[in-house]
């Protein structure tokens, strides 16, 4: 979860105030979609360097597809087509090409796009290659049935919808039979803590079953940002209800060599609760 902002003190546009409320499908992606437009930007440059820009990093612990292969071993990716779900500016799906695969790179921000496309532009120039990119919504997406072999997603967008049941009947959709979706959101215990990388964010602070969304909401109480949790047991019921059987579920461990801190995400708190979920599934 982004972390709570501190009122404004200096007469400018108050920062947005957290809590949590409800927010359906509609508002929960006005809001992302304006907060990725606005803070991508700042989103690159501060994390660009760990994500690269063609490496496959599922979550903040920095577990590297190349080493997990749960997406299957990268040898058999090539020539398959590929959708990445909440593509941010491509990282993943860059790698993916680089391993002959047919990767879309999906996103709602049309700037996250653009820093895919930058990237893209630069990459070209020594024979880089680039990745197809496509702005749309992830609960209605524009390919027809049977589109892709492979989709995942490194915390992009079931996060932060409203019902995310629709997300994976959609990929399901555009899955062929046998295909394989693999999709990392942080870890539902993290919600019971505080969004704190030290000592504070280690005592329990809400209840873990509590599942009102988070929100921070402007001075009119406009939604500018909205994540929904679900606990463990909801994710599983979300696979099972959107047409797909649970193969794998990975916790990533904090590796020793990470030593970087990155929101509620530390090496303190990585080394005593998990930070991160990845659903592997799989379609009939």
């Amino acid at each position: 979860m982004v972390q709570e902002h501190e009122p404004s003190t200096t007469g400018e546009a108050a920062e947005p105030t957290a809590t949590r409320r409800i927010a359906d499908d509609t508002e929960s992606s006005r809001a992302s979609r304006g907060w990725w437009d606005r803070n991508a930007d700042e989103y690159q440059e501060e994390h660009g360097a760990f994500l690269g820009d063609d490496r496959f990093v599922w979550g903040p612990e920095g577990l590297d597809e190349a080493e997990a292969g749960l997406l299957g071993p990268a040898e058999a990716l090539k020539g398959r087509d590929v959708l990445e779900v909440g593509a941010g500016a491509a990282q993943c799906a860059r790698w993916l090409a680089a391993q002959g695969a047919r990767p879309v790179a999906l996103d709602l921000s049309y700037r996250q796009l653009r820093h895919a496309r930058r990237i893209d532009e630069q990459a070209a120039a020594s024979g880089g290659p680039g990745v197809a990119l496509v702005q749309a919504d992830a609960t209605a997406l524009p390919f027809r049935d049977g589109s892709f072999d492979l989709a995942c997603s490194a915390y992009g967008a079931v996060p932060f919808v409203a019902e995310p049941v629709r997300v994976m009947r959609e990929v399901r959709r555009v899955l062929r039979p046998g295909g394989r979706w693999v999709f990392a959101v942080t870890h539902p215990i993290r919600w019971a803590f505080p969004d704190e990388p030290g000592p504070e964010g280690l005592s329990v602070a809400a209840s873990y079953f509590d599942r009102t969304p988070y929100v921070e909401q402007d001075e009119s109480g406009r939604a500018v940002y909205v994540e929904h949790h679900r606990t463990l047991g909801d994710r599983v019921r979300d696979v099972v209800a959107g047409g797909f059987r649970l193969v794998d579920l990975v916790e990533p461990e904090w590796p020793a060599w990470n030593h970087q801190e990155w929101g509620g995400w530390s090496p303190l708190r990585g080394n005593l609760i998990p930070g991160t979920a990845i659903f592997v599934c799989e379609r009939d």
